[in-house]
């Protein structure tokens, strides 16, 4: 990879990647037998990615070998928390609705976490951006569902 200029399929597929939540927004609003699956749904896929996130900052500390233990720390924290915020409304009757609220916020502040893991990502053009307005957009998504989920 040229590591100048964002290549185009991360651009390509990161913009897909806010259709599921794009599509349980419109199910659930289109639909309103629908409204549950679908802000389940959206969470899944919210939780998913965030874990995802996480894989990615592991894999920064990963290739610069970084010996300290906070990165591997933090880079394991999306997968908690997404677990953290989806088990309770899923088997002991919390509610969906402020754990999506919840899991949109995180998401959208995870770029800040790019800033503090590593260099490598802050070596190409454009990832900054991309990385904001994906999180913007599944965070946002996220919370929409979150905000209209059950109560």
């Amino acid at each position: 990879m040229n590591h100048d200029h964002l290549p185009r399929p991360p651009l390509i597929l990161g913009a897909a990647g806010v259709l599921p939540p794009f599509a349980c927004v419109g199910l659930a609003l289109v639909d309103p037998a629908l409204i549950l699956p679908a802000t389940i749904g959206g969470g899944l896929y919210a939780a998913l990615i965030l874990s995802f996130l996480g894989g990615m900052w592991w894999m920064e500390a990963l290739c610069r070998r970084d010996a300290r233990g906070w990165p591997y720390l933090v880079a394991v924290l999306p997968s908690l928390i997404g677990w953290a915020l989806l088990v309770p409304p899923l088997l002991a009757g919390g509610s969906i609705r402020l754990a999506l609220i919840l899991l949109g916020l995180v998401i959208m502040v995870t770029p800040l976490v790019d800033a503090r893991i590593g260099t490598a990502m802050h070596a190409i053009i454009g990832w900054a951006r991309l990385r904001w307005a994906l999180s913007l957009g599944l965070g946002g998504l996220t919370l929409i569902l979150g905000l209209i989920a059950p109560r």
